[in-house]
């Protein structure tokens, strides 16, 4: 036998299996892939290395969380009763007046009725009065409101993080959901399993072990979702006893305080919500627990609102790559668009997509003042080159750059006009807008938007501005690394 021989025919027919695998998966990156950019990229890859871009597409290519998707009909077949109870009945004297009679009464014009009804129809629930909104500027603030609700809840607690560490303030929390627990409040934790990679397994054990419900955002476990390792469950959210809700940009971890050698300073806002708005985050919540437990609560939780005297108004945007539409990246260019006499962007990480590019640039044109503010220092190598990666397209046109100086900023906040603030979840980037899940507290509060301007200003004067000139003055290497940021923003 001729074994040289054997050997180059395997060599073929496995060759030929891998173009096959590649070519098969090429088809499904042209009928999956989030844009058609991604598409003849992933292709391209696939036709010519299909070895190693077959597992890479994976894990990273594919855009639908169907899984999710069909976990949600299920969920919302099952509490349909409960969904439309609080929508007809406890929510309803919290709704606004339908946009067409608002505007024949003259309470409101025709496109101010337009934007609204945009944003909620994009949303989780739609627009509400009666809220209350306090805006926590950095750590010590957001724990000490945060720690102090858990503290004083009395029937059930819902709390889900990106990253939770074992460290000193994810001691302080765990402690805190424990002792929550033995006084017999229900409490139910969820974390995602990428983001707490490093979360140990004493940590959940502790709370189990003391009456926490404990889950994991991986939802039904099979070889092939394992590796699905592109949707994250970034939502930082909690809710005590229907009454109390949080939502923001800090995770649990001792660097959102500032108290690590790597992050002396860390710049962070949260927002603390009371009213019918706790009942958008509850209820996004409970959708995120049934796909990780298939568990639902309805019967357990409080549905009915009860109105802050603050009575502002606003909604909760839960977005996430389940959505019929890209919700996220529509939320913030139709704020942009509506904008008349600013646009203040501050985010950790800006890498917009070409839609929410060009708004920003057209709002700019029309001689709307257009801000992004970024930390100058990162916590990933990727993205400290990211602040000049667009730079000479924004401000081109007008648009202002700002590089915070006195440690890493990591708010997720923007603010338009007089007339809208957000405050939540969600970076300026291709991962936030396609591939998280991800949850903004939209408000349409005057005073909301003056705290938060004021806000700011604080961090702009403690910014500095850059311009292309700076960018040309940078070394060859340098500006070759933003541009190469340029074409790995769609996995960014």
């Amino acid at each position: 036998m001729d074994f040289g021989a054997l050997d180059l025919s395997l060599a073929g027919v496995g060759l030929a299996a891998t173009y096959l695998v590649g070519i098969a998966t090429a088809v499904d990156a042209i009928m999956n892939a989030r844009t058609p950019q991604g598409a003849t990229a992933w292709v391209f890859a696939l036709a010519t290395i299909p070895l190693a871009a077959a597992p890479l597409y994976w894990i990273l290519g594919r855009f639908r969380f169907t899984d999710y998707v069909d976990a949600l009909r299920t969920f919302d077949s099952r509490i349909a009763d409960g969904l439309e109870r609080v929508a007809d009945g406890p929510l309803e004297p919290f709704l606004l007046a339908d946009d067409r009679a608002a505007v024949a009464s003259g309470e409101t014009h025709k496109r101010e009725a337009g934007e609204m009804r945009a944003f909620s129809e994009m949303a989780t629930l739609p627009f509400t009065r009666g809220n209350g909104l306090t805006l926590l500027v950095d750590g010590e603030d957001t724990f000490e409101s945060l720690f102090a609700a858990i503290d004083e809840a009395e029937d059930y607690i819902l709390t889900q993080f990106y990253i939770v560490r074992d460290d000193a303030i994810g001691t302080a929390y765990k402690d805190r959901l424990m002792a929550a627990s033995a006084r017999g409040v229900r409490v139910r934790f969820l974390y995602d399993a990428v983001g707490s990679l490093k979360l140990s397994r004493r940590f959940l054990r502790d709370l189990r072990q003391a009456g926490v419900h404990v889950c994991s955002f991986t939802g039904p476990r099979n070889w092939l979702r394992k590796l699905r390792l592109n949707f994250r469950n970034h939502r930082k959210v909690t809710v005590v006893d229907g009454r109390v809700g949080f939502i923001g940009g800090h995770n649990v971890g001792d660097e959102y305080l500032g108290n690590t050698r790597a992050f002396p300073h860390w710049r962070d806002t949260h927002l603390r919500v009371e009213g019918p708005v706790v009942q958008g985050l509850q209820l996004a919540f409970a959708r995120d627990w049934f796909y990780g437990a298939r568990e639902t609560f309805d019967e357990e939780v409080l549905w009915e609102p009860v109105a802050a005297p603050a009575d502002q108004t606003a909604l909760v945007l839960a977005s996430g790559p389940a959505d019929k539409l890209e919700t996220c990246g529509l939320l913030y260019t139709h704020a942009i668009e509506s904008a008349e006499e600013r646009v203040w962007i501050a985010t950790p990480y800006f890498i917009p997509d070409g839609r929410v590019l060009g708004a920003l640039q057209l709002a700019a044109l029309r001689g709307v003042d257009v801000r992004v503010l970024m930390p100058r220092t990162s916590d990933s190598v990727l993205f400290t080159y990211a602040p000049y990666a667009y730079l000479p397209e924004v401000e081109r046109a007008g648009v202002q750059v700002f590089l915070y100086e006195p440690g890493f900023m990591h708010q997720k906040v923007a603010l338009v006009d007089r007339d809208f603030a957000a405050v939540g979840t969600a970076n300026f980037d291709n991962r936030s807008f396609r591939l998280n899940f991800e949850s903004t507290v939209v408000a349409r509060d005057p005073s909301l938007c003056d705290e938060v301007a004021e806000m700011l200003d604080r961090d702009f004067a403690r910014s500095t501005r850059i311009s292309r000139e700076d960018l040309a003055d940078q070394s060859f290497a340098f500006r070759l690394a933003a541009n190469a940021t340029r074409l790995l923003a769609p996995v960014l």
